[in-house]
């Protein structure tokens, strides 16, 4: 089975790698990210009850989130596999989806874990921000980002390492060479 979460930092192409890896193994990518919006879009409760957070400029909490991630994983298409992005973000989402996966009777396979050094991210997403004409991402923005990121990973990576889960897969090199560095982790 492939049911797996894909962790790594702003800028290393978790979104892109994720729909690659997905297409190729046939599971769903499975982003917090479009769960908000679908749910959002489609006026769902859970969706009215996240819009009035980030409408507020608020993050949506753990209850909200942990309840998207449950209706989600429940969906037919999933049954066979998932691959999970921007999810768990915390220690506490990491015991929720313990227990989600427990109550449908599966178990996660793999954290495939990509890495990058820091200065090549922060020219990455430099790019990014002028080709997309995000002024708001400044170098400054982009490295407490990157701290934020860290602080807040690294225990769920701890967690997963310590149960044996954790791949590391370099995410420099074209997307082409990471998806097959990605794809040889599963296989």
């Amino acid at each position: 089975m492939n049911r797996l979460l894909i962790i790594g930092p702003p800028g290393a192409g978790k979104g892109t790698q994720a729909a690659r890896i997905s297409e190729e193994l046939a599971i769903p990518a499975i982003s917090t990210g479009d769960i908000f919006r679908a749910n959002i879009k489609g006026e769902t409760e859970l969706g009215r009850e996240a819009k009035q957070y980030i409408d507020a400029g608020n993050l949506v909490p753990d209850s909200v989130t942990n309840r998207m991630v449950r209706d989600r994983l429940g969906q037919q298409d999933a049954g066979q596999g998932f691959l999970l992005d921007g999810y768990p973000r915390n220690t506490a989402q990491v015991e929720e989806l313990d227990r989600i996966l427990e109550e449908l009777g599966q178990k996660l396979d793999g954290v495939l874990l990509l890495t990058a050094d820091n200065e090549e991210l922060v020219q990455r997403l430099l790019g990014r921000a002028a080709q997309e004409g995000r002024s708001d991402d400044t170098e400054d923005v982009i490295r407490h980002r990157l701290d934020v990121y860290a602080s807040e990973t690294a225990p769920i990576v701890d967690l997963y390492a310590e149960r044996g889960l954790v791949t590391e897969v370099d995410g420099l090199g074209s997307i082409d060479e990471v998806t097959e560095r990605l794809l040889s982790a599963v296989r």
